[in-house]
């Protein structure tokens, strides 16, 4: 390619964002913007949504309100989207896991599937730990598989399906023997851990205060990269098992949206996200820093993330 090609090439992509960024800024919501939210009141996700509907509602002067839509982990408010006419009134804020699962486990079944979206960011990804008591006879992961292994078994805590689905992977290629107890949280999980109930669990962000204080360490990142509090810790992936748990909150609306819309709806999220009271809440709320994979990355992320699904069940 000769230079004055690449030279047109790189002047055309910027009048294209040039036009994006107008369009973006003159399109407005006809009537409310409803941020819908795919989980009950009070807990992380809602917390997170409510602030970000708030912040982006002061930026814009948009009309915005934050709605819960409960059911199925999001599967319910995700259908109810996809079945809307793409007037970009609607945004739905989901976790992906609880999605990626259904597809996988009867997208049959569902009134959508990843191609009926539009997708307009990320909040951020749980750092899902696998943790253990300081004293715990092992480091990592390794070391749990060879002490399982030499004890007929080791019991392991989990509060989402998704950990467990991770492990029975551990298990199917190492033999570990996991034993497997459900609990109903992240706080009964350390409650065990630290009672000797179960020598190992899972926790995303609420263990760190147990790091801090010496009563936990931590034996893999369930991750897909290591986390930023433990750069020393592997990944469960560079232990030598082939799949992970990217626990994202993401942003979708209905696919046919206007792109006018579409783009001024993902820059007033990444806008809301940028700022300083967000950071925060995510902070506190998901124990983890905002990460706003854009429109692209975030349909890159879901689609990768489907495939890492079917990993976690056998295929």
């Amino acid at each position: 390619m000769s230079l004055k090609q690449k030279l047109t090439g790189i002047l055309a992509g910027a009048l294209i964002a040039a036009g994006s960024a107008v369009a973006a800024a003159d399109w407005t919501p006809s009537g409310t913007l409803k941020l819908q939210i795919g989980f009950g009141a009070g807990g992380s996700t809602d917390t997170m949504g409510r602030v970000i509907a708030k912040v982006m509602k002061k930026q814009t002067g948009w009309n915005i309100i934050a709605e819960n839509k409960t059911g199925g982990g999001g599967i319910a408010m995700f259908t109810g989207i996809a079945k809307m006419p793409p007037k970009g009134n609607v945004i739905g804020m989901g976790v992906n896991m609880p999605v990626l699962i259904n597809l996988v486990k009867r997208g049959d079944q569902l009134g959508f599937d990843l191609d009926s979206f539009d997708y307009l960011g990320t909040v951020g990804r749980a750092q899902l730990a696998l943790v253990a008591k300081a004293d715990a006879p092992f480091d990592d992961l390794q070391g749990m598989i060879d002490y399982s292994k030499a004890n007929d078994g080791l019991a392991i805590g989990f509060g989402a399906p998704p950990q467990k689905l991770l492990m029975e992977v551990v298990n199917r290629d190492a033999g570990s023997d996991f034993r497997f107890v459900s609990t109903k949280g992240e706080a009964e999980t350390h409650k065990l851990i630290l009672g000797g109930q179960v020598l190992a669990g899972f926790s995303a962000g609420t263990h760190i205060k147990y790091l801090e204080s010496g009563d936990f360490k931590m034996i893999a990142s369930a991750n897909d990269a290591r986390h930023a509090y433990a750069p020393e810790v592997p990944t469960v992936r560079e232990a030598g098992v082939n799949a992970y748990l990217d626990p994202y909150f993401y942003f979708a609306t209905t696919k046919g949206t206007d792109p006018e819309a579409v783009a001024a709806l993902s820059k007033a999220l990444a806008d809301a996200l940028a700022s300083d009271e967000v950071a925060e809440v995510v902070r506190n709320a998901a124990q983890t820093d905002v990460e706003n994979l854009g429109t692209d990355g975030t349909k890159t992320m879901l689609t990768d993330g489907l495939e890492n699904v079917k990993v976690l069940f056998g295929g």
